[in-house]
């Protein structure tokens, strides 16, 4: 780790952010039938760290989270999810264990976990002065992990399965059209197991987020699937719980 960068934000965090409290996001991607996670590798270290910060003094957590999302990706205006608060006694302090103790970052620290479902085509990873490199990780070959952070990513997996049962997903993890096929792999992808096509699609069809297109996905020696799109005002009326 650089100690000449960490200890200069340091003595600025001290001035304008909240102690004790910080942020961590799980940035959910899918691509080539994959479903990644967004992360951080630290300079001059083998640790890989999710992207996350502090809450400024005049800001609430949500806008916190929204504001370290974009600064990471570029992604603005992207659902998050808050899953849950992480507070074990030196889940950070460790970390820093070779450091002043008025460091800030040494401090203890209780962080809020959020999950983000972001079009990976859609994002820009950004690398700050800590890390030498961001990019988009399988969550089955995940690196070695600094903190608690390996079991941040899991703890939001499971959400993320939990709440694929009563809201919808897919609006930022697909393109704009669609197929059945496309949408089921990508609930299957994330639940790790299998779905019955019948089944999968009167469940899906069930929820009203859909728009059936009338031209069919072209090419291919089989019969081309049709192409869906979310219906966008049913889908936010779902993800509040008035239609799911």
């Amino acid at each position: 780790m650089i100690i000449q960068e960490i200890q200069n934000a340091s003595a600025e965090m001290w001035k304008s952010s909240l102690p004790h409290v910080s942020i961590d996001s799980v940035v959910f991607g899918f691509k080539n039938a994959s479903l990644n996670v967004l992360l951080l590798k630290i300079k001059n270290d083998n640790h890989w760290i999710l992207p996350g910060g502090y809450i400024n003094k005049n800001e609430s957590i949500d806008d916190a989270a929204q504001r370290i999302l974009f600064e990471r990706s570029g992604a603005d205006k992207i659902f998050l999810n808050n899953f849950g608060v992480f507070g074990d006694l030196n889940r950070s302090e460790d970390y820093f264990k070779d450091y002043p103790d008025h460091l800030w970052h040494k401090q203890r620290f209780i962080t809020i976990g959020y999950y983000a479902l972001v079009n990976q085509s859609d994002v820009t990873p950004v690398i700050d002065i800590f890390s030498d490199s961001c990019e988009w990780v399988s969550v089955n070959h995940l690196p070695k992990m600094a903190m608690d952070h390996q079991s941040i990513i899991m703890k939001a997996l499971a959400a993320l399965r939990e709440h694929i049962s009563y809201k919808p997903i897919g609006y930022n993890l697909l393109p704009e059209h669609f197929t059945m096929p496309e949408l089921q792999s990508l609930y299957e992808t994330i639940l790790g197991q299998k779905l019955n096509r019948g089944n999968f699609y009167r469940k899906i069809m069930r929820y009203n987020i859909l728009t059936k297109l009338d031209e069919p996905r072209k090419g291919g020696a089989h019969k081309a699937p049709h192409l869906y799109k979310f219906d966008k005002e049913n889908y936010e009326q779902a993800l509040k719980g008035l239609n799911w």
